[in-house]
């Protein structure tokens, strides 16, 4: 599998680089927004990640321009711990976080689980298409449409409606959603949740200020309407 690794810390790059070829990942490197966002245009990269600060670009407005154009699965890396700050990174498409200074372990542990997520295959038992209403998901093709019109979701926001769908009525907290659809003992901000909830309403709800099938169930969680 093929990764892009952007950061201007020219040593840190070169420690992700040298860790994840040595699980057997294939790795390139840039070290600014607007060069990751012009080799994300001119190559099929498995997985992006991303720094937050860097020089030409900073990382929100390379993750938005990738957005616009690939669902490619992105990590954001960035010294800021503020919850503020974490959101907006996934405001901006990005799917998963590590805050630095961080383990090369749990780096590694997130593209595993990314990459995993991106690569399972439906089960056969499954219906390949759901549909609810004027809303469809394809998970053999990963796409989605609000009634006639293709919506682009990320990696993330197509995992969670994926798994909400096939859960109609079942309410779900953030807790369970972090680490039922994040595929691992997620430790980041249980807002995470909000945030792709509101944006997957945005994008597949008539009305996302009342929305008749994203749910939320006040004081407890969030759940698909059957």
């Amino acid at each position: 599998m093929k990764i892009l690794v952007v950061d201007d810390e020219v040593l840190l790059v070169k420690g992700i680089k040298f860790n994840l070829e040595s699980e057997g990942y294939t790795v390139e490197c840039c070290y600014d927004g607007e060069s990751a966002v012009n080799m994300a245009r001119e190559n099929n990269y498995d997985l992006i990640i991303l720094d937050l600060m860097m020089p030409k670009k900073d990382g929100l407005q390379a993750c938005q321009e990738i957005r616009s154009f690939s669902t490619v699965p992105v990590i954001m890396l960035t010294a800021r711990s503020e919850s503020a700050d974490l959101l907006m990174g996934f405001e901006s498409g990005a799917d998963d976080y590590v805050t630095k200074p961080f383990d090369i372990l749990e780096l590694k542990a997130r593209v595993r689980a990314l990459l995993r997520r991106a690569s399972l295959a439906v089960p056969q038992s499954e219906p390949r298409v759901l549909r609810r209403g004027h809303i469809t998901i394809d998970p053999e093709r990963r796409s989605a449409s609000r009634g006639d019109t293709p919506v682009e979701l990320t990696m993330k926001e197509f995992d969670l409606i994926e798994f909400l769908m096939r859960n109609p009525g079942r309410v779900y907290s953030r807790e369970n959603l972090l680490n039922l659809v994040w595929g691992y003992d997620y430790q980041g901000d249980t807002r995470t949740v909000d945030v792709h909830i509101r944006r997957l309403r945005e994008k597949l709800e008539i009305n996302p200020a009342q929305p008749e099938y994203i749910i939320t169930k006040w004081g407890v969680g969030y759940y698909f309407a059957d």
